[in-house]
C-alpha cells in the first residue's frame, strides 16, 4: 500500500469508530433514554439536539422521537431514537419498553437532574438508576444464555473508560450501559449560596464517577449538543475538564477520581456519626442531611390527559361521557 492508501484507511476507520460493525452504506443507529425529575427540561434538550425551533410540551408517559444526519456526504442519514420518560419517577416501569435486548448494544441513558431541587435530587436519581439498571441486568442475564459474547462485550465496555490502573477500580460500580448526568435549570442553581453549590457539585461529581458517568451543566451541554446525533461521542473522545463548583461541571465519564472530589461535604465529627455500609450509603446521608428529601408525588399536579384537548376523539369522548353519566 502507498501512503496515500493507508491515510485513506486510517480516515475511513475514524469515521466509523462508533461502531466496527457498521459496514460502508449500512445505517447506523443509536437509542437514547431521557429521564429525570419532572419538569427538568428533557424534552427542552432532546429539541435543542434535533435543532427543532419548537416550544416543549408535557410529556405524556413515553414519548418518542427521532432524528436523522449524514456523517458525510452521498452516504445514507444514521438514525437517532429519542425516547422521554414522564412524570418523573411515577412510571419508572416503563423503561421496559425502549430497553430491549436487541437495542442494548446501541443504548444510552441521559438523566436530567433539576438542580433548581436539591431536595428532590437524590430521591429522583436514586429511583431512576436503580430500576433502569435491574432491567438491563435481566436482558444481560438472558444475553448470557443466547448471546455470551454480545454480554461479556457489554460488560467489559462498562470499564472502558476507566484506565487499567485507576485507583478507584474497586471503589466504583459502572452503570451497565452509558450514561450521562445532566444538570438542568443552572441559572437557578447559580444564585445559590456557594456552600450549597459546592456540596451538590460534589456530591454529583461523586455520583458521576460511581457510576461511570459523564456529568455535565444544561448550559454547556446545549452548546455542544448539535456536533452529533450520538450525544456521547463528544464525552468519550473530549479529555476537557472543569471541575469549578462556581462554573458549569464538564466531567467526561472515567476523567475524574476520589481523591480529587475529596471526602463527604461533612465535620468528621458528623462523619464518625454516620453508620454506612457502602461510600454511595455514606454521601447519600450527607447530602440528605443538608437537603431532607420531601415526600413529594409526581403524580399529584398530573393533569387528566383525558381533559386535554390535544387528545380529543370525538365518538371516544361521547361514549365515556355515557358511560361516566
Amino acid at each position: 500500500d502507498t501512503l496515500w492508501d493507508l491515510a485513506i484507511a486510517e480516515v475511513e476507520k475514524r469515521e466509523n469508530h462508533d461502531d466496527d460493525d457498521v459496514k460502508p452504506g449500512e445505517v447506523w443507529e443509536k437509542s437514547v433514554l431521557f429521564m429525570g425529575n419532572k419538569n427538568g427540561g428533557k424534552t427542552t434538550i432532546i429539541l435543542r439536539c434535533l435543532e427543532r425551533e419548537e416550544s416543549p410540551k408535557p410529556t405524556l408517559a413515553l414519548e418518542y422521537t427521532f432524528g436523522r444526519r449524514a456523517r458525510r456526504h452521498n452516504t445514507p442519514k444514521d438514525v437517532a431514537h429519542f425516547w422521554e420518560l414522564g412524570g418523573g419517577t411515577s412510571l419508572v416501569e416503563l423503561i421496559r419498553i425502549p430497553v430491549t435486548v436487541h437495542n442494548i448494544r446501541s443504548f444510552a441513558v441521559v438523566l436530567v437532574l433539576d438542580l433548581s431541587k436539591p431536595n428532590e435530587l437524590w430521591t429522583a436519581m436514586e429511583s431512576l438508576l436503580q430500576v433502569t439498571r435491574n432491567h438491563v441486568n435481566k436482558i444481560l442475564t438472558k444475553l448470557e444464555k443466547t448471546n455470551p459474547e454480545v454480554a461479556a462485550e457489554i460488560k467489559q465496555r462498562m470499564w472502558n473508560n476507566l484506565q487499567r490502573d485507576h485507583p478507584d477500580s474497586a471503589l466504583v460500580d459502572p452503570f451497565p450501559i452509558p450514561l450521562v448526568i445532566i444538570g438542568s435549570k443552572y441559572d437557578i442553581f447559580h444564585e445559590f449560596d456557594s456552600e450549597m453549590r459546592k456540596i451538590i457539585s460534589k456530591t454529583l461529581r461523586f455520583v458521576s464517577h460511581y457510576y461511570g458517568a459523564s456529568l455535565v451543566n444544561s448550559v454547556v451541554f446545549l452548546l455542544i449538543a448539535k456536533c452529533s446525533l450520538d450525544t456521547f461521542s463528544f464525552f468519550l473522545f473530549s479529555k476537557s475538564v472543569s471541575v469549578d463548583p462556581s462554573k458549569p461541571l464538564f466531567i467526561p465519564a472515567g476523567l475524574d477520581s476520589m481523591s480529587q472530589i475529596g471526602p463527604p461535604p461533612a465535620s468528621d465529627s458528623d462523619l464518625g456519626k454516620m453508620r454506612a455500609n457502602t461510600p454511595l450509603e455514606l454521601w447519600k446521608k450527607v447530602f440528605e442531611k443538608t437537603f431532607p428529601p420531601k415526600s413529594f408525588s409526581d403524580l399529584q399536579d398530573t393533569k387528566d390527559p383525558a381533559q386535554d384537548s390535544q387528545y380529543a376523539e370525538y365518538e371516544i369522548d361521547v361514549m365515556r361521557a355515557q358511560k361516566n353519566q
